[in-house]
């Protein structure tokens, strides 16, 4: 197993930065996290990703890769050994790169705006949050609904990381803003496959050992205390 030097630059808040030490860890993979700080960028990671200066960066033996997505996908090829986080399976491949790219695209911008709302306004965006994530839960459903108990297989792999790696911060966003955005009784396939998710072995772990939901609580007040400002002016 090749793993002569790893490490992740990232950032506690990040869910990107989160599905990439988390895939690390179903592979055994050991690394350093080296924690940024995005409001005064390193030099290492201007350096390492100086088209979009963000994380996370993947280093391995001192080669940077970037972009969630693509450090997912490298991670699979590198260390080829189960669990696969990506199915063999062209078709089913195909399908996880489009609602990966779809959720990408789509989610976070949305829940961006539910911050920055209040009232009707909020309300309108949630709406269209919970008519998205319809549209990903009949889209798995009709794609992966024959896989159990995750959409690879036996173990959570590529989408789980992806859609997963956001769920606390959406538990969070309910918690402050007081919308209720996934429920088992609108979206159950999905509200049952991201529960196993959770509970799944290094996953639980990684989701014991991370922040508390007090201080990703904390980070959103501020967040949304800053975007509702510049809504303002």
């Amino acid at each position: 197993m090749e793993s002569r030097e790893v490490k992740v630059i990232g950032v506690w808040h990040s869910p990107y930065s989160w599905r990439i030490e988390v895939a690390l860890k179903l592979k055994g993979i050991e690394y350093e996290f080296i924690e940024d700080d995005l409001s005064n960028k390193s030099q290492l990671l201007l350096q390492l990703n100086p088209v979009y200066k963000k994380v996370p960066v993947l280093i391995h033996n001192g080669k940077p890769i970037v972009e969630s997505l693509i450090i997912l996908e490298y991670i699979d090829e590198t260390w080829p050994e189960l669990p696969a986080l990506i199915p063999k399976n062209p078709h089913q491949k195909a399908c996880m790169r489009f609602w990966a790219d779809f959720f990408d695209n789509t989610f976070p911008e949305i829940g961006r705006n539910i911050l920055k709302t209040q009232g009707e306004e909020q309300e309108k965006e949630v709406i269209k949050f919970k008519e998205k994530l319809e549209v990903v839960e009949h889209g798995l459903e009709r794609d992966f609904g024959g896989q159990k108990p995750f959409l690879n297989g036996e173990n959570p792999g590529y989408l789980e990381l992806v859609v997963g790696s956001c769920l606390a911060w959406v538990k969070a966003q309910e918690e402050m803003t007081g919308a209720k955005l996934i429920s088992k009784e609108e979206t159950p396939f999905l509200f049952s496959w991201l529960s196993e998710f959770c509970e799944f072995g290094v996953v639980k772990e990684a989701l014991q050992n991370g922040p508390d939901q007090g201080r990703r609580l904390e980070h959103l007040k501020l967040k949304r205390e800053r975007l509702l400002k510049l809504t303002m002016v």
